[in-house]
């Protein structure tokens, strides 16, 4: 049997968010939903005898869920070449290959969204400061937490009193809880993972494919490193990515310190991260082969899944940090966990958010778990507005079909997509 818990957990996250967006929408706090987001097909896709036997298996578990409804499947070369034409031509006719594919599958471009939640709260009087580097965190004996800053430019230093705090600076985020001193955050250390991908900008191989596609990850590869080739849509300009591939770097965000991971070391978290590296080194020999890998070998990789990919067309690019989540564990001493992490502290006034993965498509309902813990008193209080907001909130889709197709179709309109099958 195939587990499809995983894939289950992070569609029914997702569609919390898009009950939010659709609110928002709705009630003209956003902009037309195309500015951030629109219908790319998601597609799954591998060649050899395995790994198709293995794709049938997963798309048997996937196909009667609700919130998967709509999903199909293929083995003939012109179906997958009418879904995704850059992934079937110029592959050997004897090799066999099989897809599945969401057609309501989106893309989001998470930096505009940002942005335009960015100018509705400053239009309600939000004080957003840039360019400022949080250096300390302390609680007063009045409960009230004060934050020390030290801007970029200038280097001059500001205090910001608060009664509450969340931390959401990604990689940034466990040095941070780590100032604050809550006890909370100790035995958590971060591994941090850099990514690269290659890019294309040209229109006429863009507008070959429309879809994500993704792989399998090979053998003793961690999850983060599953390949995929996806279309992209940001600023309105549609590309094309491929990746990732997955390099080791002590810094904890593209720009910080190459000091960030050893600067993170405490005697709380020194056994968490000796036991991770110990029970990991099928993750150790995977970074170190992606970190020998030469263009060439990168550029392979890419031909695996586009075949007649030329090296002209595309460039390699740096993305973002992913600094994994280590944490205490009573049996193996530590262990690494490729989801994200919600601290927060005992007294529910301060919180911070760990990890990399799924991302930003489930930030909403991660918000909605952080209230519940830091406000455990007034969420009852809140329920209604919740519910206003999202529809579904304190219910499971997954063992609602009539709820899932529901608010599958009514985000779908207000977001301007497909809508389901």
């Amino acid at each position: 049997s195939v587990d499809i818990s995983s894939a289950v957990k992070i569609n029914e996250q997702f569609q919390i968010s898009r009950q939010f967006w659709s609110y928002l929408i709705k009630k003209d706090l956003l902009p037309e939903p195309q500015k951030f987001i629109n219908t790319v097909p998601h597609m799954s896709f591998v060649w050899g005898e395995d790994n198709v036997a293995f794709l049938r298996r997963r798309f048997d578990a996937l196909k009667d869920h609700p919130l998967f409804a709509g999903m199909e499947y293929s083995e003939d070369p012109a179906v997958i070449h009418a879904w995704a034409p850059t992934i079937v031509t110029g592959r050997p006719k004897s090799q066999r290959f099989a897809a599945t594919r969401m057609a309501v599958g989106t893309d989001i471009d998470f930096g505009a969204l940002t942005r335009d939640l960015a100018d509705y709260l400053k239009s309600q009087g939000a004080v957003i400061s840039t360019d400022e580097k949080v250096t300390g965190v302390s609680r007063g004996k009045d409960g009230i937490w004060t934050l020390r800053m030290r801007r970029a430019i200038g280097k001059g230093v500001s205090r910001v009193r608060a009664r509450f705090v969340f931390v959401g600076a990604g990689g940034g985020a466990l040095k941070i809880l780590q100032k604050s001193g809550i006890p909370e955050a100790r035995g958590y250390a971060g591994f941090p993972v850099s990514g690269q991908f290659l890019r294309t900008d040209d229109q006429k191989l863009v507008a070959r494919h429309l879809a994500k596609v993704y792989g399998k990850a090979s053998v003793g590869a961690p999850p983060m490193s599953v390949p995929h080739l996806d279309t992209r849509i940001i600023g309105g300009t549609a590309s094309l990515m491929f990746g990732p591939y997955a390099g080791f770097t002590p810094k904890f965000l593209k720009t910080g310190s190459w000091l960030d991971l050893p600067g993170s070391i405490r005697f709380g978290n020194i056994i968490p991260l000796l036991a991770v590296f110990k029970d990991n080194l099928d993750l150790s020999w995977y970074l170190v082969t992606q970190l020998l890998a030469s263009k060439r070998a990168k550029f392979a990789a890419l031909r695996e899944f586009m075949p007649d990919a030329r090296p002209s067309d595309w460039h390699l690019i740096t993305a973002g940090q992913r600094v994994q989540v280590i944490k205490k564990d009573a049996k193996r001493g530590g262990i690494l966990q490729f989801g994200t992490e919600v601290v927060t502290g005992a007294e529910g006034t301060i919180a911070g958010l760990l990890g990399a993965s799924p991302g930003a498509s489930t930030a909403v309902p991660i918000m909605l778990e952080l209230m519940e813990r830091c406000f455990p008193d007034r969420i009852a209080e809140w329920t209604p507005a919740l519910r206003a907001m999202v529809p579904s909130y304190g219910k499971a889709l997954s063992s609602a079909p009539a709820l899932a197709q529901k608010t599958l179709d009514s985000t779908a309109r207000v977001l301007e997509l497909n809508l389901p099958a």
